[in-house]
C-alpha cells in the first residue's frame, strides 16, 4: 500500500514540477510516511526526481543560454561544484540535527515559492547583476540545491532575470541547471546508505510519468490554481513539521 502510495506521489510530483515546481513538498512526507528519517527522505527524494529533472532539462535546452556576460558554461560548472558541496554538507549533517532543521527549510522553500509565484516582478531584460554577482548567486543557490533544493527552481529564476536573461530563457536554464546541481548530488549521495533504493525506483517511475503528463498538461491547467495548491502543500508541511519536532 505504502508502495502505491509512493507512486502515486511521484506521479503527482513529476506533474508538479513540470508545470510548476515544488515536488519536494510531495515526496518528502511521503517518503516520511514510510518511516524514513528526514535526513534519507530528503536524500531519497533527490536521487528519485533526478531522472524526471534531466528530461525536463532536455527538453527546453534550445532556450538555454548565458546570464549577461557569464556564460552558460560558467554557469553550468559553478552548479556543479554547488550542489556537490551541498551534497556532502548534507551527508555531514548528523540525522537529529537536519530533523530540527527541515520544518525551517521547507517554510524557507514555501516562502521563496510563494513569493516567485504571486509576488515576484519581471526584471526585463536590464542587467542589474554583473558577472560576478549572478556567479555567486549561483553558487550560493547550488549548494542550497544540493543540501535541499526546495524553491531552488523560483531562486535561480530570480537570479537568471536580475542578471538580464529574458524569462523565457530564465525558465529553460535554470531546468538544466537544476539538474546539473542534482546530479552532482546524486553522483554522492549513490554511495549513502541513507538511499532506499525500492523506494526511490518506485517514486522515480512515478515522477517520469508525471512529467510526461505535465507536458501534455502545460498549456490546459490552470497554472494559478495549481501554485495555490502547492503554497497549501507547503503551509501544511511546515506546520505539521514543527508540531513534530
Amino acid at each position: 500500500m505504502l508502495l502505491v502510495i509512493l507512486f502515486l506521489a511521484g506521479i503527482w510530483a513529476g506533474l508538479q514540477n513540470a508545470l510548476a515546481g515544488g515536488g519536494s513538498f510531495v515526496t518528502l512526507p511521503a517518503l516520511m510516511l514510510t518511516g524514513m528519517s528526514p535526513l534519507a527522505a530528503n536524500i531519497t527524494s533527490t536521487v528519485a526526481l533526478f531522472p524526471a529533472q534531466v528530461s525536463s532539462g532536455l527538453a527546453g535546452r534550445r532556450l538555454v543560454s548565458g546570464a549577461g556576460r557569464l556564460p552558460f558554461k560558467a554557469l553550468f560548472v559553478i552548479s556543479l561544484i554547488g550542489g556537490a558541496l551541498g551534497a556532502l554538507l548534507l551527508l555531514n549533517t548528523p540525522s537529529a540535527v537536519f530533523a530540527r532543521l527541515v520544518p525551517w527549510l521547507v517554510l524557507f522553500a514555501t516562502v521563496v515559492f510563494a513569493w516567485g509565484s504571486f509576488f515576484r516582478r519581471s526584471s526585463g531584460s536590464r542587467e542589474s547583476l554583473g558577472p560576478v554577482g549572478a556567479g555567486v548567486a549561483q553558487l550560493l543557490i547550488a549548494i542550497y540545491g544540493g543540501y535541499f533544493g526546495g524553491g531552488i527552481g523560483f531562486l535561480m529564476l530570480a537570479a537568471l532575470t536580475i542578471a538580464g536573461m529574458p524569462t523565457r530563457n530564465a525558465g529553460a536554464t535554470k531546468n538544466v541547471l537544476a539538474g546539473v546541481m542534482n546530479a552532482s548530488a546524486v553522483a554522492i549521495f549513490v554511495l549513502s546508505p541513507q538511499v532506499h533504493w525500492l523506494q526511490a525506483g518506485v517514486l522515480s517511475a512515478g515522477a517520469v510519468l508525471g512529467g510526461l503528463g505535465g507536458a501534455w498538461a502545460l498549456h490546459r491547467v490552470n497554472e494559478r490554481v495549481l501554485r495555490i495548491v502547492i503554497v497549501g502543500i507547503g503551509v501544511a508541511l511546515t506546520v505539521g513539521l514543527f508540531l513534530r519536532a
